[in-house]
């Protein structure tokens, strides 16, 4: 006989006797020893089918800051494909309004994002779900170092900036296989103007947070969307005199030659939420503004 030929006769014989219904006390001793990567497979497979299943439909989607702005403009984008939204503020009043043109599956929850205790009371109850957008923040006022009251600055990082860091710690364990978390920038990290030290110190925080949970938390997703002059209720601390002539101004310079929308970023958010390939990233979404 061929030495090959021996081997595969050796290899089916072995294989009979350890699987044989003659020996089953060996076939148990093997799969109790298979067990632990019999395990691993099946995890795995779990992500991987999640991963690869693109598409919103029926996913539970979970938006904080999500009745104005961008959060509300992701809320309706990712409803439209398929999505069963929840939609989380710090006003009532406002989570009825948004509720109002979102489906009537959708739900809302009125808490201060500022606090942590609300964040973790917030996922407490929850229950499982399979993607968390963090779009929550307020206007800031923009101010010279010089002039800058720091006890006051400091508390824009609390919405921010913490209330991100919280919706993470607390949410990520509540996050169905192939999920994922998309936190929000701004493209003053990288291309700050004259008076935006505080907004640019948080924009650059979030990035350096986000790629840091992509590690960690691994194979959950972390991304982050960074967008650059998008016409929202972020401006309206200025007249409106003043912002539409930072729209106009703004707008002449991009390469697009205008100003974002929020519906173009929501369209990245819903991007990113479906891309199974793709983490740790921090999406540019600006019309060029970081080129010119």
């Amino acid at each position: 006989m061929h030495p090959r030929q021996y081997k595969r006769s050796v290899f089916f014989t072995s294989s009979k006797y350890f699987f044989g219904r003659t020996n089953d006390l060996i076939s148990y001793h093997l799969v109790i020893i298979l067990s632990p990567a019999l395990k691993t497979f099946v995890s795995l497979k779990t992500i991987f089918m999640a991963q690869h299943n693109s598409t919103l439909k029926d996913k539970k989607v979970l938006i904080l800051g999500g009745t104005s702005g961008l959060g509300l403009a992701t809320a309706k984008a990712a409803a439209t494909e398929g999505a069963i939204i929840t939609i989380v503020s710090g006003s009532q009043q406002r989570i009825d309004q948004a509720l109002q043109q979102l489906p009537a599956n959708a739900t809302g929850h009125a808490i201060d994002l500022s606090l942590e205790k609300n964040i973790q009371q917030l996922f407490r109850q929850s229950g499982n779900f399979d993607h968390l957008v963090y779009t929550a923040a307020e206007n800031l006022k923009l101010s010279n170092i010089a002039e800058t009251n720091i006890d006051q600055a400091r508390q824009f990082f609390n919405l921010r900036y913490w209330g991100a860091f919280a919706a993470v710690k607390y949410g990520s364990p509540c996050i169905n296989p192939g999920g994922s978390i998309c936190l929000t920038g701004g493209i003053a990290g990288a291309r700050p103007g004259k008076g935006w030290a505080v907004a640019s110190s948080i924009c650059g925080t979030i990035e350096g947070f986000t790629r840091a949970m992509a590690v960690e938390l691994a194979p959950l997703r972390v991304n982050c969307v960074v967008p650059g002059v998008v016409k929202t209720n972020l401006w309206n601390s200025m007249t409106e005199m003043d912002r539409e002539q930072l729209y106009t101004t703004v707008g002449d310079s991009l390469l697009v030659k205008r100003v974002g929308e929020a519906d173009d970023i929501a369209q990245t958010f819903c991007y990113l939420m479906k891309q199974a390939f793709c983490t740790g990233q921090c999406l540019v979404v600006d019309g060029g503004a970081v080129l010119v």
